[in-house]
């Protein structure tokens, strides 16, 4: 019994040593998981910080020192307004020569919101209803006003030119001339490219792949847009289209050249900027192989810590189980039998009729001359003698039941859910099983050890522990007093 208590002990300790070394080993990984993140989200945060820098710088450039651009490119407009009077079939235009006059690439957008002429032969036919239905819309509300309209930086679809956009329809509202600076050759341009600014941030850091500024059309500024890979993918489209809409940063996990990659969007909104260039959006796109190496280390270090903790754990609850076990088993067992003691009797008595709903026998057991043995063969023969009749009554008792010694040669079996006749045969089988073991060992003058038993049952006789003791104990009396070697039922 006292191994099986130490078990309890040790496998209880154990457990809720290791539960707590788990949680705490597992608390830190998760707490240096968190700030691996958190470090990885910054750098992205940094890197469209710089992104968005340098967009309002060059915006800011334009609008400081680029103002005689809009300026000159409304005096054209106006020009090309007066020559539409005079000339209104654009066939009979020679638009190279126009080319060269002013430094603007010319389209003229007719009311289908096609480019039917143009300095630029490969634009005509571009149909904006199909390719950029936020233009075309944008074109149609343009085109039933009579003002001058600039925007800031935006793309040459077919070649990805850097360019600045303006519109002025004509006055039978029939077309919108539209006119394109390239920016690109500008000393604004160069001084502020933002472009390289991209560039110097995917080249310096490895867990950059690509960083786009995409227009409301979804095309990258910088790059031709009739390029198919630079076409947004469905996912791609879906994540722009909802930043777009927004404002807010969306980000999704998919796939950059073969490999896993995180695709971030901002929504960028230019103070500088009040024409339909006004909004952009910053697409991100990096991996995060760093973040996995991070994590993987500290998953492998989570995993050595909780080994070790777990060994050390266990090490010291084992130790400290046998240093408490002993003290704790001894406080309610008899440390000679290995028996439950008289600590533990009242408690087990209560619980037993507590929860027996069927007839529960307590058996008091005393040994008859046991006095004679301790003084004519000495304290180590009547140890041997208690530890005998411990083990007898073990082996006579069923599974459930409990067996106690309260002290000295007394001795007490509880026997839940039980009957009378089952207790009466239990009874015989202890007197017989005792006085067979010990009559050959304990040999006394005219004397021999006997048993005497006294039974009470639970709820017979009464129905609480301090009843059914008492007239136990009683019964217990009753059979010596018969001459001893026999049970005896309480009244």
């Amino acid at each position: 019994m006292k191994f099986h208590f130490g078990i309890k002990l040790t496998i209880t300790m154990i457990v809720f040593a290791v539960v707590i070394s788990f949680t705490i080993a597992t608390s830190d990984h998760l707490r240096l998981k968190n700030q691996a993140v958190s470090n990885k989200m910054d750098h992205v945060k940094q890197d469209e910080m710089m992104v968005t820098y340098a967009l309002d710088t060059i915006e800011k450039a334009y609008t400081v020192f680029g103002d005689n651009i809009a300026v000159q490119m409304k005096e054209n407009s106006v020009f090309l307004l007066d020559l539409y009077e005079k000339t209104p079939n654009f066939d009979e235009w020679d638009f190279a020569a126009l080319k060269q006059l002013m430094p603007v690439d010319i389209y003229i957008i007719n009311s289908e919101n096609v480019i039917t002429h143009s300095s630029l032969e490969n634009d005509v036919g571009m149909d904006f209803s199909k390719c950029c239905q936020k233009l075309a819309k944008t074109l149609d509300e343009r085109r039933e006003s009579e003002e001058f309209f600039h925007d800031g930086i935006d793309i040459e679809q077919s070649t990805g030119v850097i360019k600045k956009y303006s519109y002025m329809p004509t006055a039978d509202k029939k077309y919108i001339i539209q006119l394109g600076y390239s920016l690109q050759d500008g000393d604004i341009f160069r001084k502020f490219n933002f472009l390289d600014t991209i560039d110097e941030l995917v080249q310096k850091n490895p867990s950059l792949n690509e960083i786009n500024v995409l227009n409301i059309g979804g095309i990258p500024i910088g790059q031709p847009a009739n390029q198919p890979d630079q076409k947004l993918s469905e996912e791609r489209r879906k994540a722009f289209d909802q930043t777009l809409k927004t404002g807010k940063t969306t980000e999704f996990r998919g796939i950059w050249n073969n490999e896993p990659a995180i695709y971030h969007y901002v929504h960028y909104i230019s103070e500088y900027d009040e024409g339909t260039t006004k909004d952009k959006v910053l697409e991100i796109i990096y991996n995060d192989k760093d973040l996995q190496s991070i994590l993987s280390k500290n998953k492998k270090t989570f995993i050595i810590q909780l080994i070790f903790i777990s060994v050390i754990t266990v090490f010291l609850s084992f130790i400290i189980s046998k240093w408490v076990s002993r003290p704790m088993h001894l406080a309610f067992h008899d440390s000679l039998t290995g028996l439950k003691n008289r600590a533990a009797f009242d408690e087990l008595l209560q619980t037993t009729i507590a929860k027996e709903k069927g007839i529960t026998a307590l058996l008091m057991i005393d040994l008859d001359n046991f006095k004679l043995v301790n003084d004519y063969l000495g304290h180590d023969k009547g140890d041997h003698l208690l530890k005998c009749v411990a083990q007898c009554i073990c082996s006579v008792a069923r599974k459930n039941d409990i067996t106690i010694r309260l002290g000295g040669d007394e001795f007490v079996l509880l026997m839940p859910g039980t009957s009378k006749e089952e207790v009466e045969l239990t009874a015989n089988l202890i007197i017989k099983t005792i006085v067979e073991s010990t009559s050959q060992e304990i040999q006394l003058e005219g004397e021999k050890v006997t048993v005497s038993i006294g039974i009470s049952l639970f709820p017979v006789h009464g129905d609480d522990p301090e009843s059914l003791c008492k007239k136990a104990d009683m019964a217990l009396y009753v059979s010596k007093e018969k001459g001893k070697n026999q049970y005896t039922f309480s009244e």
